[in-house]
């Protein structure tokens, strides 16, 4: 192991690690240094390149790269590579000083690297060569849009039978992967079957035709007929359809844009002193949430962000920093609260928190009296209220602001159209901030085609565990162990009933099951007067369980009730039933929740799948991966209108948002959608050669499924790299096909730049077909034709035809490499 630190002094101290033997040595090693030139690699520049030539080129007697991993070590490789430099691999700093070569690389965990004139050497490591750190690329987290991007369209849970969509022949079912063995070369392909038994082959490489089908159930996914006409329709007919949802999503998105939003002036002295009373330590997510909601505050383009976060993850503090900045600008803010008693602990917590500032904060529901009422209204429009908090009466038509600046929504899934509605026309040049804990597949959607921000809070605040959660059938003395284990360590118990006309019944029944027990009934259709003292004598703690409906889904917060017992749990949503298991855990006690079912005969496949979601989701965090759930088993909706099942059933949720991108893409530059296009497949590479990953390598067929889409779904160099880098930190060094297949790959990404449809290459030469925009230098193009005629023709006027003879498959890859590279050029 080799570690450096470069002191003030310009002295470097190496530290060589003996770890052969079974007694490890150390020793310490001091030269004169000083810093690195700039060698950074950048792909886009020469000028770095020829740096580090010039400097290689320097009196010295070794040089060593350093990387970080294996994978890095090997990327490093090749990078080094294309510019004929060709380190030998060591393991060690006494191989690296006793060896006969001048350039040598290796793996070890620095930074930063040295330059010694006595004796002669340089080290340089990846970070100075990539421009980047290593550590931090690998540590750092991936943008929101790319996190969806894979919670929707990965394989990784295809089974045999499953439903996908091939963009080009419609949806089939998937039978694996299989070999097969095509003129000597032996390729992987995938394999569908189609109506009537018809059979199709994909090549892996071409895997980014490839998506699950979603937005139903799969056993009611339609079959296609391959080469019928019904997929060319029911793709006509949603490329339509999705026009007009563009049309009017921009429409909605450009009003938003147009208009002038508030551009919040922040005082950092004023809130560094807010933020300072926030009694806990900002979790990284709730940070970075926070950071991003300031930025939209302080644009002039109005704010429309969604904060998606378990129950108790902290989005409230997040919410209480935006209403600061915006009250503190003397603009109003209105809180929308799901239900009046979460209006009022929302009041509760603000009024507590805002304590030593001079905001004005109130309430509106059905708890205030009629004259309350009216006195409130009356300053809500003489703008001495800075801050409304209430339910959706705050929405009615006799309210008035004098200068609303800021809204923010608690649950937007759980108010009705007509709100929602009143919410839109509100949306056009006020700051939105919506608050949930499983956004709603439209709300989802429609962060997914980028047309609202969205921040996720998914690291949990510190001392929170994990909610244990069971799925059984009614058992007595499950039951009862549950409940007396929660009320002896002094906790409180919900118990979910959702049969008002048998709750009387029911809590007989737990009296006599569980003695202990002091009991109360809570739910709907109680008036204020009855409801309220019950919950608030359940939060003093003045009885332990509550038999209750989903009144409690989104309640007041009661840190000692950390049991939950779900009667006929197949009969809740999956939003529903996330939001029900958040009511406990809300401290440092360990939490149950119990889901307790019917036997399983006798409930819907949908309802085993719901389940299954929620118990396989305890972990801290998981309300985002439950709504893409949410998406799959009740389908992705429309992201206009009030039906929440949509009409995707016809193509698959996958193709459906990709369609919608292309369609938003091509409205905002004034283009429109030729209904008769083919979609982009992207160009094909037939180099007549085995590409693949084989199974010797990697074994899990599932596994290799998920990297041939990874790798077919690169969008770039560097994540080809990077795909490259992780797999041979996972399963070792790539095996020669493998490295072909990433080679294709990159092959595939020039050529779609420069418009090239087909590369078709043999050991004696190939063709390039070139698409109907190419961009191409042509003028390198006649250059080539005219002084090397015998190895390069034009065929016809899309066609370039080369002649070579081929010893192996790296020289075709390499003089198709710069064969691109000189039809890329810029025309002088």
């Amino acid at each position: 192991q080799v570690s450096s630190q470069i002191d003030a002094f310009k002295r470097i101290e190496i530290h060589v690690a003996d770890s052969t033997s079974t007694t490890t040595t150390s020793q310490a090693i001091n030269y004169d240094c000083q810093p690195l030139p700039d060698l950074s690699l950048n792909n886009e520049l020469d000028q770095p390149a020829q740096n580090l030539s010039t400097f290689l080129n320097q009196p010295l007697d070794k040089t060593l790269f350093v990387a970080e991993t294996a994978g890095h070590r090997e990327a490093l490789h090749e990078l080094l590579g294309r510019h004929e430099i060709h380190p030998e691999t060591i393991t060690s700093w006494q191989q690296f000083m006793d060896g006969k070569f001048s350039q040598a690389i290796t793996i070890a965990p620095m930074d930063h690297g040295l330059w010694s004139q006595n004796p002669a050497i340089a080290i340089i490591t990846e970070t100075q060569l990539s421009g980047r750190k290593a550590a931090q690329r690998r540590r750092r987290r991936k943008d929101t849009g790319q996190a969806l991007h894979n919670l929707i369209h990965n394989l990784n849970e295809l089974e045999i039978g499953s439903p996908v969509v091939h963009q080009d022949q419609g949806i089939g079912r998937y039978q694996g992967l299989q070999k097969l063995t095509v003129g000597d070369i032996e390729t992987e392909f995938l394999m569908l079957v189609y109506a009537k038994g018809d059979k199709l082959y994909v090549p892996v490489s071409s895997l980014q035709l490839i998506s699950r089908y979603t937005g139903t159930d799969p056993d009611l996914a339609p079959l296609h007929k391959l080469g019928g006409e019904q997929w060319s329709k029911a793709r006509a007919k949603a490329i339509k359809r999705v026009r007009d949802v563009a049309a009017e999503l921009l429409n909605i998105h450009a009003q938003r844009a147009a208009s002038k939003g508030v551009g919040f002036k922040i005082d950092q002295a004023e809130y560094q002193k807010f933020s300072a009373a926030f009694p806990f330590e900002e979790t990284p997510d709730q940070e970075s949430a926070i950071i991003q909601v300031l930025e939209d505050m302080a644009t002039e383009k109005p704010m429309d962000r969604i904060i998606c976060g378990d129950v108790g993850f902290g989005k409230t503090e997040v919410a209480m920093r935006a209403a600061f900045i915006a009250s503190n600008n003397a603009r109003q803010v209105l809180i929308l609260a799901p239900t009046t008693l979460l209006a009022h602990q929302h009041v509760q917590n603000f009024q507590d928190r805002f304590a030593d500032w001079p905001m004005q904060i109130d309430v509106l529901s059905r708890f205030v009296t009629k004259k309350q009422q009216t006195d409130t209204i009356a300053r809500l429009a003489q703008g001495k209220i800075d801050i409304i908090i209430g339910t959706h009466r705050l929405l009615s038509a006799d309210i008035v602001f004098k200068d609303l600046g800021l809204v923010i929504i608690d649950e937007e899934h759980r108010f009705g159209v007509r709100q929602k509605e009143s919410l839109k026309k509100l949306r056009s040049n006020v700051d939105f901030l919506t608050l949930t804990a499983t956004p709603i597949p439209r709300t989802l959607n429609m962060a997914m085609s980028g047309l609202r921000d969205i921040s996720i809070i998914a690291s949990p605040p510190p001392n929170r565990h994990k909610i244990q959660t069971f799925i059984n059938e009614w058992n007595d003395q499950i039951i009862q162990e549950a409940c007396l284990r929660e009320i002896r360590r002094g906790g409180q118990i919900y118990f979910v009933h959702n049969n008002i006309k048998t709750m009387e019944r029911t809590a007989s029944d737990l009296q006599k099951l569980v003695p202990e027990a002091n009991i109360r009934i809570g739910h709907g259709q109680m008036t204020e007067h009855e409801l309220e003292p019950i919950m608030l004598d359940f939060y003093h703690q003045r009885f332990n369980l509550l038999i209750c409906t989903t009144i409690i889904e989104s309640g007041i917060d009661v840190p000692s009730a950390n049991t939950m017992i779900i009667n006929r749990a197949d009969k809740f949503g999956l939003a529903q039933l996330h939001q029900l298991r958040g009511r406990v855990g809300r401290s440092h006690h360990r939490a149950y929740a119990y889901l307790v079912i019917p036997p399983k005969k006798l409930i819907t496949k949908d309802a085993i799948k719901r389940l299954d979601a929620i118990a396989a989701s305890g972990e801290l965090g998981a309300g985002f991966m439950l709504s893409s759930h949410d998406m799959e088993i009740r389908g992705a909706g429309e992201l206009l209108g009030d039906e929440q099942s949509g009409q995707i059933h016809e193509i698959g949720f996958s193709l459906y948002s990709e369609l919608l991108e292309r369609a938003v893409s091509a409205l905002r530059s004034g283009k429109d959608i030729n209904l008769e296009s083919p979609l982009e497949s992207g160009p094909e590479v037939d180099l007549h050669c085995s590409a693949l990953i084989p199974d010797d390598y990697l074994g899990d067929v599932q596994a290799r499924l998920v990297l041939y889409k990874r790798i077919s779904n690169a969008n770039s160099e560097d994540e080809l790299r990077e795909l490259q880098i992780e797999m041979i930190d996972r399963f070792g060094l790539l095996p020669e096909a493998t490295k072909i297949l990433f080679r294709i790959s990159e092959l595939k990404l020039l050529a779609t730049q420069l418009g090239i449809q087909k590369i078709d290459a043999s050991a004696q030469g190939g063709r390039i077909l070139l698409g109907a925009e190419p961009k191409i230098n042509f003028d390198v193009l006649i250059h080539l034709i005219q002084t090397m005629p015998d190895q390069y023709k034009l065929d016809g006027q899309d066609k370039l035809r080369f002649y070579h003879e081929f010893s192996s498959e790296d020289e075709k890859i390499q003089y198709i490499e710069d064969l691109l590279e000189k039809l890329s050029s810029q025309p002088k």
